[in-house]
């Protein structure tokens, strides 16, 4: 564990960084900033010549890998950071300067246990791409597939591990602050960093979600994921089946090549819906870069490192809040905040309807083409502070990955209807798992748990409370208050003690 003076300088120098490209100024200017943290920027940024616009993705890109991943987790929190800078940190690129290959070449044959050469025919030391946490190369196994090898850098996870102590000592000081910090769980947040970050620096575990995911989709036409070589995957290295594609972002491409941008588009929402409605896990990184079109039409994703996953109950009041904001019933969604808990008991239910009914008028009259489910998003997020709503990580990730398909899916088809195109999906979903049928099946089955419980519990119930013996049940007890007795108290109470039998004794002499 690193003292008290390491993080702090670790702080002070990434503070300093990002107050030089003015990252800290809306921390600064916040009135519901402490004022501890206040002077703490000042000085950070004392001497510094401070812009006026904030690059916000350029300081993290500076700080390094972990600084990158953190500023890519915050851009999903446009509640903590507010939506300028959570716009500005949607912009963190993963290129990076990659490793040297005789690095590389060793982690493969460290991770796999074998030569490179008994593993495959060739493999291109030039990388097809270099992120934070991994660089990948294009190779060929030994049995003459084609592939992509997926390999972590050198002591990225130490550098992980020294960041992320610091982030929770961080987070866990300003959590103690109280008032807005304690509302937005900053450990919290860090919590879901941390488990974000282990599950991509294990690319066993990458593999694992990789191959979730295709079971998952297999239903779903016109979306796959690549297939993994469990033989040549470990913790750090990863090989899966290479995708020869043209990338999503390249629409003029995908148009000279003779796709339906306007169908890829749509196809691309429903396979979303599909992975965080119907499945409950969906890939939660899926930006252009991420997103590959086949000759034959097929997307096909890649880079499993982040996914999100949604309960079956969560996914059945999103289905609902999602499709009341589209009908215009606010009060059915205000119902489904309280009965979800994200909005404290405390609060009038009707107040909260007013306050969602102008989320979502102001959208009702625009022409359909116009209105934006991150717009939308972004507007329920506003009112979170008034509602004393506490952040809900599950459905932040989910948000920042509906806005990310929405922009992706806008760049191929301007015109597209993201409320046509996920309306028939989520009604007929609703109808389906809150219908009459299906309440009618969950109770079956809920009714059948139960009934197993049965035995277990009659068991339980006997341990506890065994048949009477041959002493008689005692009386009840009078309930009394007892006294907490303290170090101050306890020399007075052992003083009386000492009284009372020394008077006792004494009695009993005389």
């Amino acid at each position: 564990m690193a003292s008290t003076a390491t993080h702090l300088f670790r702080l002070l120098k990434w503070a300093r960084t990002l107050a030089r490209h003015g990252a800290l100024r809306g921390i600064e200017r916040d009135a519901m900033t402490p004022p501890v943290v206040r002077r703490l920027v000042r000085i950070a940024r004392f001497g510094a010549r401070v812009p006026e616009s904030p690059a916000y993705a350029t300081a993290f890109q500076s700080l390094g890998p972990a600084a990158i991943k953190f500023g890519q987790a915050l851009a999903t929190r446009p509640d903590l950071v507010g939506p300028e800078a959570a716009a500005d940190l949607s912009r963190l690129q993963d290129d990076l300067p990659p490793a040297r290959f005789e690095e590389v070449r060793k982690a493969i044959e460290q991770a796999l246990g074998k030569p490179v050469e008994a593993l495959f025919q060739s493999i291109d030391p030039e990388p097809v791409g270099a992120a934070s946490i991994a660089q990948v190369h294009r190779a060929m196994t030994s049995d003459g597939r084609q592939v992509a090898v997926k390999v972590l850098r050198p002591g990225v996870e130490e550098e992980f591990a020294k960041a992320l102590e610091t982030y929770e000592w961080a987070a866990a000081q300003a959590e103690a602050f109280g008032g807005e910090f304690q509302r937005l769980r900053p450990r919290l947040v860090i919590a879901n960093f941390r488990q974000w970050t282990m599950r991509e620096l294990d690319l066993r575990r990458e593999a694992a979600s990789a191959s979730e995911l295709a079971e998952g989709m297999a239903a779903e036409p016109g979306y796959i994921v690549p297939s993994i070589d469990w033989a040549r995957t470990a913790r750090r290295v990863m090989t899966l089946e290479w995708v020869d594609g043209i990338k999503i972002a390249r629409r003029d491409e995908l148009i000279a090549a003779g796709h339906d941008v306007k169908e890829i588009a749509a196809r691309l929402v429903r396979a979303f819906l599909r992975q965080a409605i119907s499945e409950g896990f969906f890939h939660a990184d899926m930006h252009q870069g991420n997103l590959f079109v086949r000759d034959d039409g097929t997307i096909v994703a890649i880079d499993f490192g982040i996914m999100g996953r949604i309960d079956r109950r969560a996914r059945m009041w999103l289905a609902e809040i999602l499709y009341g904001l589209i009908t215009g019933t606010y009060e059915r969604v205000a119902e489904i905040h309280f009965e979800a808990g994200y909005v404290p008991p405390h609060h009038n239910i009707a107040e909260f309807t007013t306050a969602l009914r102008a989320v979502g008028e102001p959208m009702r009259g625009l022409p359909a083409k116009d209105i934006s489910i991150g717009n939308m998003l972004d507007g329920l997020f506003a009112i979170t502070r008034d509602f004393d709503m506490q952040t809900q990580p599950h459905l932040l990730l989910l948000q920042k990955t509906m806005v990310m398909v929405e922009g992706v899916a806008q760049a191929l088809d301007p015109e597209i209807n993201m409320w046509e195109t996920a309306a028939p999906f989520v009604r007929e979903w609703v109808r389906s798992e809150i219908g009459p049928e299906a309440k009618a099946a969950d109770a079956i089955v809920e009714f059948g748990r139960t009934v197993a419980l049965i035995p277990d519990l009659i068991r339980r119930l006997d341990h506890q409370l065994p048949k009477p013996g041959a002493a008689p049940p005692p009386p009840p007890l009078v309930d009394i208050q007892v006294v907490g007795i303290r170090s101050g108290w306890r020399y007075g109470t052992v003083a009386l003690i000492a009284a009372a039998l020394g008077s006792g004794l004494t009695l009993l002499l005389t």
